[in-house]
């Protein structure tokens, strides 16, 4: 189910070609190295970098016998390769293969999560500025609160997407290790110096210390990383979402000519890719339930980890790099309606700047208490008996005894109350 979710580079990475070509890496890596250190004989290096290939086809045939996968993969290359086989694999057991070789897979998808985390700040960035200055009403429990601009809240997910590419490339670079320790992570076989080369040569560090299997906090934070960044993904469709609600349609997603809102209805507009965003958010999430409990494996290992790994490192990865193009397409092609946010931001006539007539009656004289009281009590008359807000404000005379026409006029500008988004919008820019 979740090919149709799989963009081609991605796919590749994950595939069961390039599985088993990660793990041919691995082992000639392994070869070249030990032959440079007089453990392998330099000639069957060289006849290994030449021969050694595998079918799929042929793997599979003999992991149906061994149920031993890497045993298969090692039998198969073998085949290929002839008497010099016998130094494929020396001193080596399967996890040194198998999670060197997922290391080396991770750190190829790391590339294109990061390349999709970097577009989408991109997309956001220029969309902020775009709309730095178009004011809208900002909300509170889903309440009316004081006005905001729209920019203002591009701009704050341009932000968190900078804290989730920092913890991305942190997480993404922890995982840039490999392990060839051997069954218990002693170095029984090899020596730490033959890791390291071999290492080196994958451009991967070694882990300080293992056991059979490299510890899985690393994946544990790798996956919790995207499942942390699926929800800023998650949070950004659902505020347009909510924006593209029928009573409130200040933006909505792009519609194409020819495309159908539903079946039965031809006037529906909905926003199936942010619904899309949000629902496969809550796998990655999922997934990362499984990651976390893959970190404790029964004493130098077991094999719990391996079964869930196969389904959450390709499926996690494939989802965080298709949410993040669609989250990017989404904010690229949104339809922005700043008639409808003034609309909107009018349509409570001046209550939403109760705060402001607070403050400004609290600096002219009056104790909080009672400017607070004032305030409510003109604004549950306007609730509650549909009156207009400003009019009741105009109309009280200790009011305009207090603060004057000028000053209550003052405190429904809407543009006193966005005086410093430009400072924000340099703040945040400034941090990159």
């Amino acid at each position: 189910m979740i090919a149709r979710y799989t963009r081609p580079a991605m796919a590749a990475i994950w595939s069961e070609q390039q599985k088993f070509n990660n793990w041919l890496r691995v082992e000639l890596a392994a070869t070249a190295a030990l032959a440079r250190a007089g453990v392998v004989p330099a000639s069957a290096a060289e006849v290994l970098q030449q021969k050694a290939s595998f079918t799929i086809e042929r793997i599979h045939e003999i992991e149906a016998e061994t149920r031993h996968d890497v045993l298969a993969f090692t039998t198969a290359v073998a085949e290929a390769v002839g008497p010099e086989a016998r130094w494929l694999h020396y001193g080596l057991t399967s996890t040194d293969v198998v999670d060197t070789a997922q290391a080396l897979a991770i750190t190829q998808a790391s590339e294109l999560i990061r390349t999709g985390i970097v577009r989408l700040r991109d997309v956001l960035r220029k969309r902020a500025v775009e709309f730095k200055n178009t004011p809208t009403i900002g909300r509170t429990h889903g309440v009316h609160a004081e006005p905001t601009t729209f920019g203002a809240k591009l701009l704050l997910w341009y932000s968190e997407m900078g804290r989730n590419l920092k913890r991305f490339n942190a997480a993404a670079e922890d995982l840039r290790v490999g392990k060839l320790s051997g069954a218990v992570g002693a170095f029984g076989k090899l020596k730490p110096a033959h890791e390291a080369a071999i290492l080196s040569d994958l451009n991967l560090e070694p882990a300080l210390i293992s056991t059979q299997v490299l510890q899985r906090d690393r994946h544990a934070a790798f996956i919790t990383t995207l499942a942390v960044m699926a929800s800023t993904l998650d949070k950004i469709a659902l505020e347009i979402r909510h924006l593209q609600r029928t009573e409130v349609r200040e933006a909505e997603e792009f519609f194409s000519k020819g495309q159908k809102g539903s079946s039965a209805m031809p006037h529906k507009r909905n926003p199936i890719t942010c619904e899309n965003i949000c629902g496969l958010a809550r796998v990655i999430r999922g997934n990362a339930q499984a990651a976390l409990e893959n970190v404790a494996l029964w004493h130098e290992r077991d094999i719990s980890h391996s079964s869930a790994e196969r389904v959450i490192f390709p499926d996690t990865c494939i989802l965080a790099d298709y949410l993040l193009d669609k989250t990017a397409t989404l904010i690229e092609k949104l339809l922005v309606y700043p008639e409808r946010m003034k609309k909107n931001l009018e349509s409570t006539h001046g209550l939403v700047f109760s705060g402001q007539l607070l403050v400004d009656l609290a600096a002219a004289g009056m104790s909080r208490e009672d400017a607070y009281k004032t305030v409510q009590t003109h604004a549950m008359d306007a609730w509650e008996n549909d009156k207009n807000f400003r009019e009741l404000i105009e109309g009280d005379p200790n009011i305009e005894k207090l603060l004057g026409a000028d000053k209550v006029a003052a405190a429904f500008d809407v543009n006193r109350q966005l005086t410093n988004i430009d400072e924000i919008f340099d703040r945040v820019l400034a941090a990159g």
